[in-house]
């Protein structure tokens, strides 16, 4: 006798990974490589401090309301984004790695 669920089951499991995991896999790759794009330019954006490694050496670190303000500056908002894109990309390429994983798993 044959069980109409687990048939129905498997079915419905090898539609589901045969049409929504390539589509996914697009959207995934998609969002990868606009977070990237978006990670180059926000990092080539940000200013050039070559002095703030110095300035813990010798003790000259500014105490000014442009310095405690930093994070709402240009820089310190591009820093944001540039740590935002960042995990949109690392956390993406690992999904993506997993989608890839699960259609390797065969089907009994």
């Amino acid at each position: 006798m044959y069980n109409f669920s687990l048939l129905l089951a498997s079915e419905i499991q090898s539609d589901f990974l045969t049409t929504f995991l390539p589509i996914l896999r697009y959207v995934l790759f998609g969002l990868i490589i606009a977070s990237a794009i978006v990670l180059i330019i926000t990092t080539l954006m940000q200013s050039n401090d070559t002095n703030s490694g110095l300035d813990a050496f010798t003790g000259g670190g500014q105490e000014s309301y442009y310095a405690q303000n930093k994070g709402a500056s240009r820089d310190g908002i591009l820093k944001k984004i540039t740590i935002a894109m960042a995990c949109i990309a690392f956390i993406c390429t690992i999904l993506f790695f997993c989608s890839l994983l699960i259609n390797a798993v065969p089907q009994s």
